[in-house]
């Protein structure tokens, strides 16, 4: 058996049970981030890589883009522990016929995804390699609130999203059919799905803000497809969530004169399965924390700011389990790093 045989998932559970944790961690692997305790409070801590040919390609991506997207990825996992971004450590390995200039887009593009934040960038590592690899560590504050953990799903409780869905892959599919923002063949809104997918833009303030309202109980960076990370908090809170297609249809409306253009048979189709299993958006997927039949209507609580309801949580169930309007997803998909 080869790490190629294995998905992601696979992989971590046969890393994790050999390694020790931290004394006093609080969140140990397995979610967004970990959370350890500090003399101040506590702080979430998460990893993520981008190795060129596999996250990205130079001819599609500036270096700018590639800044703003090695830090926007991280900053979601932070928000998705309800975590304040604070600071990240970068670290490089850089092939030397690379372009003094597309570094220097890099750091124009890392200062303004974490100018967003107020987030710093405070050190690193640069080292030659032969493939060009980016690692960013970031570091967020809980400011003594309780981190967001996607096994606290609940049965009972709103399926609650924030961001977009199905975006990122529709600029991808774009932009392998040799279409870029610059060509000005496209509309408008058809180059905004190819930024989209270069440059993530995670509502990091709106999830920030409904977790210091303490109206989010389970939540998560959506960011390897919805039905995946969906399916990653059913497992972790053992229960079943069910999706309802018909909240999704804005998203999907959004992804139809792509499926036309690309002259795929069933658009309606692709689009929704391009909501339900693409990834690299970096949304929000939370619960809420009330009962569902009292989470929206006219005599309750609006739901918080920029979140829109997508379905519920069922009813527990050992290992998790996942539905789209009550029935058994046919596909999977998402991404996976060992997959794809």
């Amino acid at each position: 058996m080869y790490v190629r045989d294995l998905t992601e998932d696979d992989l971590l559970s046969v890393i994790t049970p050999h390694l020790p944790h931290a004394e006093g961690v609080i969140v140990p692997s397995g979610d967004d981030c970990a959370v350890i305790p500090a003399p101040d409070g506590r702080y979430a801590v998460s990893t993520d890589m981008l190795v060129e040919g596999h996250h990205f390609r130079r001819d599609w991506s500036s270096g700018t883009d590639v800044g703003w997207r090695a830090a926007m990825q991280n900053l979601a996992d932070a928000a998705a522990m309800g975590a304040t971004p604070r600071t990240v450590v970068v670290s490089m390995g850089l092939p030397g016929n690379l372009p003094v200039s597309w570094l220097e887009g890099f750091a124009r593009g890392l200062a303004e995804a974490c100018a967003s934040t107020g987030c710093g960038v405070d050190g690193g590592d640069l080292v030659a390699s032969e493939t060009l690899t980016v690692s960013v560590t970031v570091m967020g504050d809980l400011e003594r609130r309780e981190p967001r953990l996607r096994s606290a799903a609940r049965p009972g409780q709103a399926l609650i999203h924030c961001g977009v869905l199905g975006r990122g892959c529709a600029g991808l599919k774009l932009l392998e059919r040799g279409y870029t923002r610059e060509t000005g063949v496209l509309p408008p809104t058809q180059t905004g799905l190819i930024d989209d997918f270069l440059r993530p833009k995670p509502p990091l303030a709106q999830a920030l803000d409904a977790c210091r309202e303490n109206r989010i109980g389970a939540m998560m960076d959506v960011s390897d497809g919805l039905i995946r990370d969906a399916r990653r908090m059913a497992k972790a809170s053992n229960v079943w969530i069910d999706i309802r297609s018909s909240y999704l249809e804005q998203h999907v409306e959004v992804l139809i004169p792509v499926a036309r253009r690309l002259g795929l048979s069933d658009p309606w189709e692709w689009a929704m399965k391009a909501v339900l299993t693409g990834g690299e958006d970096h949304g929000f997927l939370a619960t809420l924390e009330r009962p569902a039949e009292r989470a929206w209507g006219p005599h309750t609580l609006a739901l918080p700011e920029g979140f829109s309801r997508i379905g519920e949580v069922r009813e527990a169930h050992a290992g998790g389990f996942i539905t789209v309007d009550g029935r058994t997803v046919e596909y999977g998909g998402g991404w996976d790093h060992f997959q794809s």
